[in-house]
């Protein structure tokens, strides 16, 4: 038996930012690309001339991070179409309704794979936090 090994594609790291999305509130990036993949990390309702919490309905608190990661994905000039991994947090698991009704508004064709889960806390007491994993087709 003979095998051919295949050069791996070189991978490389870049940040990702969005002007429209609020700065990190720890020591970590709004997104990584790493080759073809976008890593973003997890978005609250932040304002983001504050960087203060916005505490709303939970509808406009998951628009405004449906917002920031859409900022996020153009800014690695991708849409929620390249969208294949989706992680929601919930401080209230009785919200799953009303933010998944905003949530699917945001995608015209399938829906990526998808976690969610009730946390016990989240960041600045966030009611709901959501992360994404992209990648370029």
């Amino acid at each position: 038996m003979r095998f051919t090994l295949l050069k791996e594609k070189e991978m490389t790291k870049k940040v990702i930012t969005s002007p429209d999305v609020p700065s990190p509130i720890g020591p970590y990036s709004q997104a990584l690309l790493v080759g073809d993949t976008l890593y973003m990390s997890g978005q609250i309702a932040l304002d983001p001339a504050t960087n203060k919490i916005v505490k709303a309905h939970i509808k406009e608190e998951t628009k405004m991070v449906m917002d920031y990661l859409q900022a996020i994905l153009k800014a690695a000039d991708m849409t929620f179409d390249n969208v294949v991994k989706t992680t929601i947090f919930l401080s209230d698991m009785n919200n799953f309704v009303q933010v998944n009704e905003v949530y699917a508004s945001y995608f015209k064709n399938d829906f990526p794979a998808r976690a969610t889960i009730q946390a016990d806390r989240l960041p600045k007491d966030a009611n709901v936090e959501i992360s994404m994993e992209a990648r370029k087709f």
